[in-house]
């Protein structure tokens, strides 16, 4: 009897907490979602699955020599993941319809809009004084650059501004980029009328080569020269498309758009979910982080659509709003819904690659603001 005794006061059933329960449930939510539902499940499956190994009784894993703990020492403080990750991405995108259409870029940048109202919002919001809802301005800084819709962008900023929020920062953002399907065409059409989601966009110019090999490299040395907080993030991007573009290292862009971001993919999410721990997720800040995250993308999408109905006043060929709300940098998800509502307003309407131009646009936008952030609050 003693031996059974001192076997069950050592289970993790006899040390588990109704907390900790309650996050392996949300955990099995996340990979439910992420299999049945299709939500982001290249990450939401390390996540959830790095979450349930964080919350199990007694185990530590995310603790000391915990191997989800060792994962994220290596990974997250240091930035290294999210920036490889961004190398990976920059081999994957394709600047050309962005550079067929230098205005697009003006909708990227308009999309960040969300990212410093809700800045200002979270300060305001801690003004007030309300128990578990003030933020100091690194805090409010890693929330508001959820309204981005970059899930390493968000982890870059929060990792080293607000580190102890970085659970519940990138569960958020990579929420509300699974959800773009859901949150996106709800206001694309409250801020559109039928004629204005109907209109045809002109086709795209051709791109050569050579421009797209030019950009990234003057890409870098122009933010880098004027924000250099932001090199790091726009330095692997750039690198990145330069090993897709140039034609002569197809081993290594090949290695970066597939073996290597996968292989990152996998250890960032172990180590974000490794922060999804009890302790350090039930608590009314991350009911904050949620619902302001939700108004920074949600503010971030409206900003695109209105900035595409302003230029079109002004511009001689036709601008269809729609591709505005691709300005967040949820590649290339945001734009093919913009595609799809443009498709139920018009059968004739493709604004796929039209989307694309503010879509990765966004991707430099989100990376600004980023440094700009690291800039005011680091």
């Amino acid at each position: 009897m003693e031996t059974l005794s001192k076997l069950w006061f050592s289970t993790g059933l006899y040390h588990a907490a109704p907390g900790q329960i309650f996050m392996m449930l949300v955990c099995f939510g996340l990979i439910y979602l992420a299999i049945r539902k299709g939500f982001e499940p290249l990450l939401l499956i390390p996540i959830g699955f790095g979450g349930l190994l964080a919350n199990i009784p007694v185990a530590n894993m995310a603790e000391g020599a915990g191997i989800l703990h060792l994962i994220y020492e290596v990974g997250l403080p240091t930035g290294v993941f999210p920036l490889l990750i961004f190398m990976g991405v920059g081999a994957m995108t394709d600047f050309g319809p962005m550079l067929a259409n230098p205005k697009t870029l003006l909708l990227g940048a308009a999309a960040q809009f969300g990212i410093f109202g809700t800045l200002l919002g979270a300060l305001a919001l801690s003004s007030l004084g309300l128990d578990g809802l003030q933020f100091t301005l690194k805090e409010a800084a890693s929330i508001a650059i959820i309204g981005g819709a970059d899930g390493p962008t968000s982890i870059f900023v929060t990792a080293k501004l607000a580190p102890d929020l970085l659970g519940p920062i990138a569960v958020a953002a990579y929420s509300y980029m699974a959800l773009v399907p859901l949150i996106q065409p709800p206001i694309m059409r409250a801020l559109t009328s039928k004629q204005e989601r109907a209109i045809v966009m002109t086709q795209l110019r051709h791109v050569s080569q050579s421009e797209k090999i030019v950009f990234p490299l003057m890409l870098l040395v122009l933010i880098g020269l004027l924000l250099p907080d932001a090199a790091p993030l726009v330095g692997m991007f750039a690198f990145g498309n330069l090993l897709r573009e140039c034609g002569v290292v197809d081993r290594l862009a090949d290695t970066a758009r597939n073996a290597l971001i996968n292989i990152v993919t996998i250890a960032l999410g172990l180590a974000v979910g490794a922060k999804l721990s009890a302790d350090a997720f039930l608590q009314m800040k991350t009911l904050g982080i949620m619902l302001l995250g939700m108004v920074a993308f949600a503010g971030g999408t409206a900003a695109g659509v209105i900035m595409a109905k302003l230029m079109n006043r002004f511009s001689k060929t036709p601008i269809n709003p729609l591709i505005g709300a691709a300005g967040v940098s949820a590649v290339p998800m945001a734009a093919r819904v913009a595609n799809k509502v443009g498709l139920e307003a018009n059968p004739q309407n493709f604004l796929l690659m039209h989307a694309m131009g503010p879509n990765v646009a966004g991707v430099i936008g989100s990376a600004v603001a980023a440094g700009i952030l690291l800039n005011m609050a680091g």
